[in-house]
């Protein structure tokens, strides 16, 4: 699963490639990506990123009008950036997200499809999908320390 170095090396590429660009089209090749029906994913198409932040292990691509899109990559989801208008492959591919100056992938390399795409509108229904947690770059060491000794499960 990815974990945080992971998601936040995502977040660093992907703000060098997409951030500030604008979403030409989306094409999606796995139905089980999406997880969410309304809004409907067209509705990011022509709408600029102006936003990349991590929710948990979510990667968060804050759209032009208050629309989000939610990435869970799970185990074994990545991106893949490339040239303009790039084919999907045929294997392994969930989608691809088409920009002016290339063509995001989204990949999952296991034969179980477990990454997911969540669209949601407005502050509130991205809070929904906050798992929750310790925020640890945030926490400092008696925050971590404290939250150990609360419950007794496994790490």
């Amino acid at each position: 699963m990815p974990e945080l170095p992971e998601i936040t090396a995502y977040l660093e590429g992907l703000e060098r490639t997409i951030l500030g660009e604008t979403l030409t089209g989306i094409r999606v090749r796995s139905p089980s990506l999406l997880r969410t029906w309304d809004p409907p994913l067209s509705a990011a198409e022509g709408r600029r990123v102006e936003e990349l932040s991590r929710l948990g292990k979510r990667i968060v691509w804050r759209m032009e009008g208050d629309l989000f899109l939610v990435f869970h990559l799970m185990i074994t989801g990545r991106f893949k950036w490339t040239k303009p208008g790039a084919a999907v492959p045929k294997k392994r591919a969930h989608g691809a997200f088409d920009f002016s100056r290339g063509t995001l992938l989204l990949t999952e390399q296991s034969t179980k499809k477990r990454a997911s795409l969540h669209v949601v509108a407005g502050e509130a229904a991205l809070e929904e999908l906050d798992p929750g947690g310790l925020e640890v770059l945030d926490a400092g060491l008696d925050g971590f320390s404290n939250r150990l000794k609360q419950d007794n499960k496994t790490l």
